[in-house]
This record gives structure tokens, sequence and C-alpha cells, in this order.
């Protein structure tokens, strides 16, 4: 029993220091610093291509009523093809000019109409204005600005005024056809794009002193009378009404008797020129640009397209202005605004030209696609409207039925002066009373590049 005690004490002893030699468990507390992950969310802009297809724009029905593109033929192509990208749905309404102010005055009359855009020669409005049926079309200038219509023509647009009432849409005029042949025998210094009429003289002159041949060609039997009229007068005199038997005029007639020496004697029959010029029976030619154009067309490498001399007054010449207007009851102004803008792009100028045959009113580069004769053309009908010195001479205004009489005095004087060899200042002072009678009679006022006037237009 005893023993067995001892050895319970010794187990106890013995578990005591097991237990004390056993490993502790202590908690310690400790900071460590911890990296930490945390999402922030962050905004970030990213530009991703988007193609975006716009809204089309639609203009709706615009009815555009034209006095010019008549023909059957025409017409369709201006609805076809000259139209054909407009955005929106344009009624193209060829019109004789009867036709074309009676509707419009109606409409006006009315006070209510259906017609957007007018389209028709610069003569053709003046009677529109009168009766208050033109609208203010300045807003459209910003639009225009840059296009390159010559500053001449925006002016004939303001009809007189200080108000925009057409913008220039096409023209047509009247040019100098050169063969390459007749080149050698400008004057010394001369550039054949920039002549003086006393210049364009003395080329005759050289050519027929070095060929003895007259090769300088008048059309006589045709557009003589514009030649007068819008060439020859304003370039020496400044005017075409108000100056005819000015002592410029005078001194003008003398130099046209001088020019008529070197002139081929079948002047006299000429009606276009493009045949005596394709036949080389004359070399240089003045005349409208529809009749010389199949020699541009046949043989462009052969002839030279030169806008028309000028005289000591600048450079003379007679553009057939089409512009576009709007009636002051137009149902659509929006879409006949946009229909003017788009009639005055550049590519749609190339068409028109390329389709219907009238040149650009503004500047334009002629493609390849436009044929090299056309080009030719319609580079110098452009370098002539752009001179610095020109001249633009309208069409006779106001004369309605009358206005071939007009024509008449002036070829009347011509004849006398310069075939006749009557002289000079008796003739212009009869043929002054003629011309003073006819406007009186119908009462026309002056017309550029005669400055306006309060009744008829008087000659001084």
């Amino acid at each position: 029993m005893k023993k067995y005690a001892s050895l319970l004490m010794l187990g106890a002893i013995l578990a005591g220091l097991l237990a004390a030699c056993a490993p502790q468990t202590v908690t310690v507390t400790v900071e460590v610093p911890v990296k930490e992950t945390v999402e922030v969310p962050v905004e970030r802009t990213v530009e991703v291509p988007v193609e975006v297809t716009p809204t089309p724009v639609d203009y709706g029905k615009v009815t555009f009523i034209s006095t010019q593109c008549v023909p059957v033929e025409e017409a369709e192509k201006m609805r076809g093809v000259i139209l054909a990208d407009f955005p929106g749905q344009v009624e193209f309404v060829p019109a004789d000019y009867a036709t074309f102010e009676d509707t419009v005055l109606a409409e006006v009359k009315a006070g209510k109409g259906t017609i957007d855009v007018i389209g028709a020669l610069h003569g053709q409005f003046p009677t529109l204005l009168a009766a208050g049926a033109l609208q203010d079309v300045s807003p459209l200038l910003d639009e225009v600005k840059d296009r390159g219509i010559p500053e001449a023509y925006m002016e004939l647009g303001k009809l007189g005024t200080d108000t925009q009432y057409f913008i220039p849409w096409m023209q047509a005029t009247y040019i100098v056809a050169a063969n390459k042949q007749a080149l050698e025998y400008l004057p010394a210094g001369a550039d054949p794009e920039s002549l003086t009429w006393e210049q364009y003289r003395d080329w005759a002159k050289n050519i027929y002193e070095a060929t003895g041949e007259k090769k300088v060609g008048f059309p006589v039997n045709g557009l003589l009378h514009r030649f007068l009229e819008g060439y020859i007068y304003p370039s020496y005199t400044g005017g075409m009404v108000t100056t005819f038997k000015s002592p410029e005029a005078v001194e003008m007639w003398k130099f046209v008797k001088d020019l008529w020496q070197y002139v081929h004697p079948e002047s006299m029959s000429y009606e276009f020129m493009q045949e005596p010029l394709m036949s080389e029976e004359v070399w240089v030619a003045w005349d409208h640009t529809a009749r010389l154009i199949n020699a541009f067309k046949e043989r462009p490498d052969d002839f030279l397209a030169l806008p028309s001399p000028s005289g000591p007054k600048g450079l003379g010449f007679m553009p057939v202005i089409v512009g576009l207007a709007m009636p002051v009851t137009a149902p659509n102004p929006e879409g006949g605004k946009a229909l003017i803008e788009y009639m005055t792009r550049p590519e749609t100028q190339i068409t028109t030209l390329r389709e219907v045959g009238f040149f650009p009113a503004i500047q334009v580069d002629f493609p390849g696609y436009v044929a090299p004769g056309i080009r030719a053309q319609g580079e110098a009908v452009t370098k002539q409207a752009a001179a610095s010195n020109a001249i633009p001479a309208m069409l006779p205004v106001g004369l309605g039925p009358r206005s071939g009489e007009i024509n008449k005095i002036y070829r009347d004087a011509f004849t006398r002066i310069v075939i006749n060899d009557e002289d000079i200042e008796t003739v212009l002072e009869e043929e002054a009373a003629n011309l003073q009678t006819l406007l009186n009679e119908t009462g026309a006022p002056c017309w550029p590049p005669d400055p306006p006037s309060e009744g008829p237009c008087q000659v001084k």
C-alpha cells in the first residue's frame, strides 16, 4: 500500500514536469502592413468610329417655271439629268415669255401661287419687278459668294436697285475665234487674250500686208447689230443709247471705217462665222458662241477661243444672262432657295453646259469629259466676263414687239457710214432722232451699260 502511494506520487511529479516542458500557446497581437487591392470605378472616354447615316433632306415639291430650255429635248434633259440629284421633287415648267409673264403676274395678283422659282433672261425681269412680283433673294448671297460669279453679273441681278432680285444662273455671249495660223501676225507684244481693238485692227492689217488677203471677218448678214450695240459702242463710249451720237461715238466710227479696209469683203454675206473659219476663207472672226461652235467641235486643235478686245472705256461685251428669282407668292420658299443654290453649284453648272449648251455663270474648272472645243469656248467666256475692265451691255429692254427696230437703227448707221461713206456726224444726228422716237413711243427706260433713267431713255 505504501509502495503504491509512492508510485502515485512519482506519477504526479512526472506529469507536472512533462506539463511544464510542453509548448505553450501564446496569443500575440502584431500590426503587419498589408497591401489591399481595391476596385475603384473609373470613367474613361474611348472614341469608337461609328457610321451615321444622315437623315436625308427633302425639300418637297418645288415648281420651277423658265423661259429657257423650252424645246422638248432640252426640257427633258432638265428633268431627267440636270435636276435629277436635287433633294426634292422639281416640277419643271418650260414656257414662252408671254405665258411665263401672264402666269407669274396672275398669281401675284391673286395673292397665292404655285411657282417657287423663276428662270428668265435679264431683260424679262423688269416687268415683274415693276409689278411687285419679285422677292428679295439677298439671303442667298452667302451661299453663292465663293462661286466666282462676276461682280458685274451680280450687279445686274439688282435690276438697278440696291436689292438682289435674281442670282445669275447661266450665260451665252459673243467671242473671237482665231485660226492658229494667224498668231504669227499678231502685233509685237500683243497678248491675244487681252487685245485692244486697235491691236485687233493691226492684226488684220499685218495679215493683209503679209499674205495679200483680208482674213478677218464679221457676220454682217447675221448678228452684226450685237457687235455694234454691245461691243464696239460700250468699248469706246461707255454706253449704248445715251452715247449714240457723242464725240466718242464719232471717233469710234472713224476707227470702224479704218478697220473695215482689212475685213474680208464676203463679210457682207456671212451669217454664221463657223463656215468661213472652217473653209479658212477667214482666219479671225467675231460671232456668237453658238455660231462658232462647229469650228471648235470639229477642229478643236486648229482654233483659239479669245475674249473680245477692249476699247478706251473698257471691254464692252453683251452677255445673254439667265437669272433665277423667286416670286413673292412662292408656296415653298425654303425649297426655292435650295433649288437656286443647287443650280449654281459647279457640278450642276458643268452638267448644264454639257446637256443644253449654256455656259456657266460661275467660275469653274472644266473637267476632262467636256469636249475640248466647248471647254475652250467656256474658258474664253469666263475670262471675258471676269475681266477687270468688263462693261456688260444687256440686250435692249422695254421695247416689246418693236425690239427689232433698234437693231435696224444701228445697222443703218453702219451701212451709211462704213459702206456708203456718208458723213459720220450727219448720220448720227439723223439716226439718233429715229432712236429717240422709238424710245419715247415705247417708254423704254435706259438699260446697262447706260445708267437708269426716269422715264424713256434719252440720247444725249
